[in-house]
């Protein structure tokens, strides 16, 4: 394998592991609701496809032919991910879930 493919795929797993993580660790630590909305929507979703994407470059290198089934992976994920994000926030918002201070854009008053 080329050297330079090889750290190619090795940084996009890096990356990918990388935001993954920080992903869930702002899915824990985040104080509201609206706040840990964007730990699995935005971070999680960008590590996920960075490792799919070093995947599909690995076994298309070892392969005869391009791994394109692995790419409906992540396609599914970022198209999936902001509908269900919205979904859960207009659910929160119409039951009034309670946010902290901090929130930005209430549409309605505490």
């Amino acid at each position: 394998m080329n050297p330079w493919l090889e750290g190619l795929i090795c940084l996009l797993l890096l990356v990918g592991s990388l935001f993954t993580l920080i992903g869930s660790i702002g899915l824990l630590r985040l104080p509201d609701f609206f706040m840990r909305l964007h730990g699995p929507t935005k971070a999680t979703t960008l590590g996920v496809g960075s490792t799919v994407i070093g995947s599909m470059l690995y076994f298309t290198t070892q392969h005869e032919g391009l791994s394109l089934h692995e790419f409906l992976i992540p396609l599914f994920l970022f198209i999936t991910a902001p509908v269900s994000a919205q979904m859960l926030c207009k659910s929160a918002m119409q039951q009034r879930l309670g946010f902290i201070e901090r929130t930005r854009g209430k549409p309605w008053k505490p």
